[in-house]
């Protein structure tokens, strides 16, 4: 994966251009920040942008793209979601990792494979979709069911509670 989603255009805001965007990142200010460069994905492109300004508005940014200093051309973008180049991630210490990199990992209980991670949901509380031979579940992202994550590996050890399954 090459681009890792870190924002979300809500709408439009006034003439000047200026987008509303829910922040997807713990890191919003290295994100969004002036001369920062961001994609919105538009149907299978990435568009490349630059931001120009940004400044924070009822819980969400503003954020003015270089270029696209008028309504009219910013309005296609309405509903997109927007994405940082990989290369732009920090590393991260030693056995911390990011959410995006669970994608993909297969999960084991008991030492048997029994799916791989499709999704890893962040809301109220952090969530992995794993995809079975026949069906899919969701397992809360807590110690008491997930016990060791390999990202190198793309392994997942996880214990779980009768039914869960």
């Amino acid at each position: 994966m090459e681009y890792i989603k870190v924002g979300h255009i809500v709408n439009t805001f006034g003439i000047r251009g200026e987008l509303k965007v829910e922040s997807l990142s713990d890191f919003t200010e290295l994100r969004f920040r002036p001369d920062q460069e961001l994609f919105i994905k538009k149907g299978s492109n990435y568009d490349s942008v630059i931001v120009r300004s940004v400044r924070e508005h009822k819980g969400f940014l503003l954020v003015l793209f270089k270029g696209l200093e008028n309504i009219n051309l910013v309005e296609k973008y309405k509903d997109c979601d927007i994405y940082i180049h990989r290369r732009y991630i920090q590393a991260l210490p030693i056995g911390e990792y990011y959410f995006f990199e669970l994608n993909g990992c297969e999960v084991y209980h008991d030492n048997m494979k029994i799916g791989s991670v499709t999704e890893v949901e962040d809301g109220y509380q952090t969530v992995l979709r794993i995809a079975t031979a026949d069906k899919e579940f969701l397992l809360p992202y807590v110690p008491a069911f997930v016990k060791n994550v390999d990202v190198a590996n793309k392994r997942i050890d996880i214990d779980v509670i009768e039914g869960m399954l």
